[in-house]
């Protein structure tokens, strides 16, 4: 196999042990037909000079890669499910296929939806829709671009079976999808370990994943480490929290098990991106309360770091944890008001003027219902751009006296370093988004003629912003 010097593969996740794993067997697929492939991402671990032919064995059929796992990992773990707590989970239909550094040293996870039953699939067939994996692919594609920090679609082959579904057309087309993230290690790992009483187990998963992920934030007094461990996961996922929030991001289901220690954004299934700034707007049919909506999300992540913090209680005294919870507040605020500057493609100033703008904008976009991401591409290098916004679809908006404090508190900041607003990307008057109704046009030819032309254009246009927006 043509590995690059780059390659460098670890089995790190089975230092903790069979209690926070099962080994299984991926499942046979009578067919493998590859959809998609992240060379970019490839790159990043050695593995972007694999044949078509090599990248199946290894992605489909799942053949181990060299010094990584010799069988799959299905991971352990529990979770609240729309705030009930649910003993019954773990990885139902996927598992730790490979473990990789990358070239920024971090230790990466080759992770599957799709790749057949484990012990935790209960009544599941273990398969992943292919209109389901086409959906994860568009996701993560999107946030990258717009500076979420996510996990990427690494993999999706199409693996010929027929599916039946409740909530979309059946029979319907399977597929295989592979991720590479930072980590799988849920808040729901903790919660297994607490659940089942095993301090000695909480405190080796939190040994590990410090040294693993987070080595800054180690303390030698196994409390003092506990809580600022418990600091920094508050910080990270507050950070993702704030990226969703500008991104105009609905995930859907922030579930415990969803939500990652290390602060990345994964495991996308009924998302959903604004049409306009909404804060009730919600992306899953079955979130009939609106729990997961919009403007809902960092109370949920919040909610759930709170849960993580119970789980320590062996090892630190409530007070202390309850004051390492104080910092996902202010984190969020100052994720939120240093993502909105970037976003817009321009220099932060200073807590105040970018409060003042991320509030401007806040405001002009909750009350004139104006495009959302329309917005964030005309304005994109501020005052800089006023010539091309003017020429925009939205342009009425702007020319309205509600937009006069965004005008306003512009006025103090220049495109930030690395801008190219001569970028041909700049040359379209539409924003290039990924509203529902966009998602259902990619997925139509696909289904009925087997087109894939809409798709890749679109994920070319999705490669065209991130060069332009420079936010990854």
């Amino acid at each position: 196999m043509p590995l690059s010097p780059q390659y460098r593969a670890s089995t790190s996740h089975a230092a903790l042990g069979p209690e926070f794993y099962d080994v299984v067997a991926a499942a046979t697929f009578p067919d493998h037909i590859l959809r998609y492939r992240n060379q970019r991402a490839a790159k990043t671990v050695g593995l972007d000079a694999l044949t078509d032919e090599e990248w199946i064995s290894y992605f489909g059929r799942f053949q181990p890669l060299a010094e990584s796992f010799e069988k799959p990992l299905a991971l352990r773990y529990h979770g609240h499910q729309f705030r009930t707590y649910n003993p019954e989970l773990g990885d139902g239909r996927g598992f730790l296929f490979a473990q990789l550094r990358d070239d920024r040293d971090r230790l990466l996870d080759l992770a599957t939806k799709g790749s057949g039953k484990t012990p935790w699939s209960r009544t599941a067939d273990g398969r992943l829709t292919l209109k389901g994996g086409v959906r994860e692919v568009l996701a993560t594609s999107m946030l990258e671009a717009l500076g979420v920090d996510t996990s990427k679609s690494f993999s999706l082959i199409e693996t010929g079976e027929a599916l039946v579904r409740g909530d979309e057309p059946s029979p319907t087309r399977s597929s295989v999808l592979v991720r590479l993230s930072h980590s799988h290690i849920r808040i729901g790992t903790f919660q297994r370990q607490a659940f089942h009483r095993s301090n000695e187990n909480i405190a080796k998963l939190l040994d590990y994943t410090i040294q693993t992920y987070m080595p800054d934030v180690w303390r030698d007094e196994p409390s003092a480490r506990a809580v600022a461990f418990l600091e920094e996961v508050c910080r990270r996922v507050a950070r993702v929290g704030a990226q969703w929030m500008t991104a105009g991001f609905v995930h859907g289901v922030l579930n415990t098990d969803n939500i990652n220690v290390t602060g990345e954004s994964f495991d996308y299934g009924p998302w959903r991106f604004l049409p306009v700034l909404d804060q009730e707007f919600t992306a899953a049919y079955f979130d009939e309360t609106g729990l997961y909506a919009f403007g809902r999300q960092p109370d949920a992540l919040f909610w759930n770091v709170t849960r993580l913090a119970e789980c320590l209680l062996s090892l630190a005294d409530q007070p202390s944890l309850e004051t390492a919870l104080g910092a996902f507040e202010p984190a969020l605020r100052q994720a939120f008001t240093a993502a909105l500057p970037k976003r817009l493609g321009v220099a932060s100033l200073d807590p105040q003027r970018d409060s003042n703008l991320a509030r401007a904008l806040w405001i002009f976009l909750a009350t004139t219902k104006a495009p959302f991401e329309q917005t964030f591409f005309d304005w994109f290098g501020g005052l800089s751009s006023a010539d091309r916004a003017l020429r925009s679809p939205s342009k009425d908006f702007y020319t309205a006296d509600e937009f006069g404090p965004v005008r306003e508190a512009l006025k103090d900041f220049s495109p930030r370093e690395g801008v190219n607003l001569g970028h041909a990307f700049f040359k379209r008057t539409e924003a290039c988004s990924m509203l529902i109704e966009e998602v259902e046009a990619i997925w139509k030819p696909i289904t009925e003629h087997d087109d894939w032309s809409v798709f890749h254009a679109k994920l070319d246009a999705i490669d065209e912003m991130r060069e332009a927006y420079g936010l990854t």
